[in-house]
């Protein structure tokens, strides 16, 4: 079962939960709504899905409102790796593998999340840019973990290597985050310290990249890093926190404009997402911010 944001057959928003019946309409309007109390209120409602719709939907990025899409950096090795690769100045990304506070950096406001078959984007004055596969925790406003997505981190190398202070600009960008494709509830995925994530990058049709890795790499427990993201703020609706990626291709791969990026969690499913360049190719999103029925 998964918890989707979805467009109906009359082109309204919706929320329900997605399982081998169909999908079934949550008495909520939004995800933030669901996210908007405790753990006990969220799996309260999910148990008053009503009855199934066969109809085929389109599915949206399962986040909204004033919900918050943030990430943790440098959580597996692979990745402490790669940015001292790419580094002028390496240290900061050691330093901060080991210490006890985690790196964590705000990604997206939810009307700048794209969703299944929607575009991501590449920066237009970058010259590396990667997808980063990463297991995501969708987190109630009471702090508790209510359930499990996938993210597409997506980053620029060449601009965050050029200094570790220009992260923001080499994460935080029109087209730079992807969510879906729905919201597994935690009860579902006991165990969510042995899951396979896998990437792969097609150009022309033809595979250009494929990387595995499992969230058993992790440094950081993931209860650990959403106590950090509370220690200081309030998520009245929520939040999600991606927690970084174990796949980080070589310095001399780049995704390019056309490229087609599929991310995968065992239990979860898949996202993929077709790759453009520019802040232009991404201004649909400016659409998002209008309510819709």
């Amino acid at each position: 079962m998964k918890v989707v944001r979805y467009l109906d057959a009359t082109g309204a928003t919706r929320v329900g939960v997605s399982d081998e019946e169909g999908v079934r309409p949550l008495p909520v309007s939004t995800v933030a709504e669901l996210l908007s109390g405790d753990l006990a209120r969220w799996r309260d409602l999910l148990t008053k899905a009503g009855s199934p719709s066969l109809e085929p939907v389109r599915l949206l990025p399962p986040v909204d409102g004033d919900t918050e899409v943030w990430a943790a950096g440098v959580t597996y090795r692979r990745s402490r790796d790669a940015r001292m690769e790419e580094s002028t100045v390496s240290d900061p990304y050691d330093r901060v593998y080991q210490a006890a506070r985690p790196e964590l950096f705000f990604k997206a406001p939810a009307w700048r999340v794209c969703g299944p078959g929607e575009p991501v984007a590449i920066r237009a004055d970058s010259t590396v840019d990667v997808p980063e596969p990463e297991l995501a925790v969708v987190v109630t406003a009471t702090g508790e973990i209510a359930g499990y997505t996938l993210c597409n981190d997506m980053s620029s190398r060449s601009i965050e290597g050029e200094n570790p202070l220009y992260l923001p600009q080499a994460k935080v960008y029109a087209g730079s985050c992807a969510l879906g494709p729905g919201i597994v509830p935690a009860e579902s995925i006991p165990d969510p310290g042995g899951l396979v994530v896998s990437l792969q990058v097609r150009r022309a049709g033809e595979i250009v990249f494929t990387g595995r890795t499992d969230t058993g790499q992790l440094v950081r427990p993931l209860p650990d890093l959403v106590s950090w993201l509370f220690e200081e703020q309030d998520f009245p609706d929520g939040a999600v926190l991606s927690t970084g990626t174990g796949i980080v291709p070589d310095l001399d791969f780049s995704l390019e404009a056309g490229d087609e990026v599929t991310i995968a969690v065992d239990q979860i499913g898949e996202l993929t997402n077709p790759v453009v360049r520019g802040k232009q190719a991404m201004a649909w999103l400016l659409e998002r911010r209008k309510p819709r029925g």
